[in-house]
Order: structure tokens, then sequence, then C-alpha cells
């Protein structure tokens, strides 16, 4: 097979997978409220940074996205967890479109900086969670400044915050089985970062707790 059929093939079973099994979830069980969805129709690429604190964030997030713009997203996660065997690796690159990043052993070859800027300058948008690990409760942990070094390789670059709210009660860290709790998510307009990097991740933050108290 080659493998332009093998990516048809992965992205017809992501399109079915968020149509089928995704979309009704979040809609029925999780109850998922959306602010801001308006600010989701920037054009690719872009960088979606939102806090982190449940393994449903980037179902959320991507459930809110046309099904034919799937192919273009692609979370940031952990080599180390999502790439710990070749089932989980397959089923992770195949739903979703995941862009492993490695948090250890890392070479100059492969800096999870250069993969991101990469994939940016392919087209594709990615999706971050800049505090690097899930966080417990409602409060946004320390940002990583990797996202402003992408701003600065590259000018331009389009920015959108987001706050997701009470995923930790609908499915915890450490939990594998989801409860029904309403959960939200709020968008921030697109931005582009300018000044120091500690500049700009502030102006991250200043928007990710607008959203949080919103």
């Amino acid at each position: 097979m080659s493998a332009t059929s093998t990516n048809r093939l992965r992205d017809l079973a992501q399109i079915l997978f968020f149509a089928l099994f995704v979309r009704p979830f979040m809609a029925l069980f999780i109850g998922l409220r959306v602010r801001g969805r308006e600010h989701l129709s920037v054009p690719d690429p872009f960088v979606l940074v939102a806090n982190h604190s449940s393994h449903l964030d980037t179902l959320s997030l991507l459930s809110l996205f046309p099904l034919g713009r799937l192919r273009h997203l692609r979370p940031c996660a952990a080599a180390d967890y999502f790439g710990r065997n070749r089932a989980v690796l397959w089923l992770s690159r195949t739903l979703f479109n995941i862009l492993p990043i490695a948090r250890e052993n890392i070479l100059p070859e492969d800096h999870p900086i250069q993969r991101m800027r990469r994939t940016l300058e392919s087209g594709e948008s990615l999706l971050l969670f800049p505090e690097g690990t899930r966080g417990k409760g409602s409060e946004i942990g320390e940002l990583k400044a990797g996202v402003a070094y992408l701003a600065e390789q590259i000018p331009g670059l389009t920015i959108v915050p987001a706050y997701l709210e009470n995923m930790a009660r609908a499915l915890p860290k450490g939990e594998y089985l989801p409860v029904p709790f309403f959960c939200e998510v709020r968008f921030a307009p697109p931005r582009r970062l300018s000044g120091t990097r500690e500049q700009m991740l502030g102006q991250i933050r200043d928007d990710m707790e607008t959203l949080r108290h919103g």
C-alpha cells in the first residue's frame, strides 16, 4: 500500500473516530460548552495554547474543529508516554495525529523546538500545553518557554490562547474512567507575541488567567 493510501486511511479513521465517538461523548456525557469558538477560524499554521489537567483536554479541543481540518492539527505529546509501545504510538498517531516530543535524551538534530518549528513551517498547526504536564485543579502552573522560542523563530506566528474548566473533575489525573461533569472551553482572540521571552509568556498567562476568571 502506498504512503498516500495509508495517509488517507489514517485520515478517514480519525474522522470516523471523532464523528461517531468523540463528538457525541463530549456533547452528551461531558456536556461540553464553548465560549469564543469563532476564534478557531484562524488559518493554519497557528499554535493553540491551553492549560492542562486531564487526558480529556486534547479530545475536547480537537472535537471543536471541522472534521476535515483534523489532519492539519498536531497535538504535542510526550514521546515517553504516548510512544511507550508500538500499539499506543500507532493509536495516538492514527486517531490524534500527535507530534511526539522527547522529554529526555534529547538530540540536537531532533530538538523539540525544531520539530515543532518544522511542523509549523510545513503548514500544520500545533496544540500545545505550555505547562508541560498535567496540573491539579484550576490553577495555571509555570509556563515553559517553548512557545516563546517558536514565536521568536517564526515572526508573525498566530497564537490562540484557551482555558479548559473542570476537565480534571471529569477525568482526574491517574483515573481512566470519566464521570459526567459539565466542562467548558474558553478561547481568547488570536494574538501575536512580542517582546522578550518572559514578556511573551506573560502575555499568554494574562490571557489564560483572564479566561480562567471569565
